[in-house]
């Protein structure tokens, strides 16, 4: 546990997020997806959140987690083409707080899944710390991170293409509903699966 991880348990360890705190003792992993405004997290805005269990060889799509979000400003038609959000679906969506909030409930402490999920991860944060006092202290796994070393053991002298699509074409994983949240994080749920089993050979 890292000094702030530790002043963080005893700061807030016995309040309404503190379970967040708590190591996680289950085999769950959750892949986690989010899609914005842009790729600048000091100035882009979250549209939708997704977020998937992955255990025993699947990914949970029923026990998910999926909500949108009320853009904090414009968002333009670039934006859009990219994930399909619409500013009309935008404007029905659940605050920002609200759905990180719900986020946080649903998540509880399991390491999170991801393709780039620094990212996400930043651009969750200022949003985690408002409602529960502390950064997101749930253990992380970057998909990318994991393929290149995996590989890199196997395939010493290869040239490793870690764009998400490569990795799937690599893995035998089709892209389900690219830069859609649910789509991307239940693409990164069976990329993970298709990893671990191919080095488990």
């Amino acid at each position: 546990m890292g000094l702030r991880h530790w002043l963080d348990a005893r700061r807030h360890g016995d309040g309404q997020w503190g379970a967040l705190l708590h190591p996680y003792q289950g085999r769950e992993l959750v892949s986690l997806d989010l899609e914005t405004t842009g790729l600048d997290p000091r100035t882009d805005h979250i549209l939708s959140i997704a977020a998937v269990p992955v255990v025993d060889g699947r990914v949970g799509i029923a026990r998910g987690f999926s909500c949108t979000v009320r853009a904090e400003r414009a968002f333009g038609i670039d934006s859009i083409r990219h994930h399909r959000i619409t500013p009309d679906e935008s404007a029905d969506g659940a605050s920002v707080t609200a759905a990180v909030e719900r986020l946080l409930r649903w998540l509880g402490n399991r390491p999170l899944l991801g393709y780039n999920l620094a990212f996400d991860v930043a651009m969750l944060a200022p949003h985690v710390r408002r409602i529960a006092g502390f950064s997101l202290p749930n253990r992380r796994i970057e998909l990318a991170g994991e393929y290149f070393a995996r590989e890199r053991r196997h395939r010493a002298d290869a040239a490793i293409d870690l764009r998400l699509e490569a990795i799937c074409a690599d893995l035998g994983v089709p892209l389900l509903e690219r830069h859609t949240a649910l789509g991307d994080a239940v693409t990164v749920g069976l990329c993970w699966l298709a990893l671990a089993q191919r080095h488990r050979r």
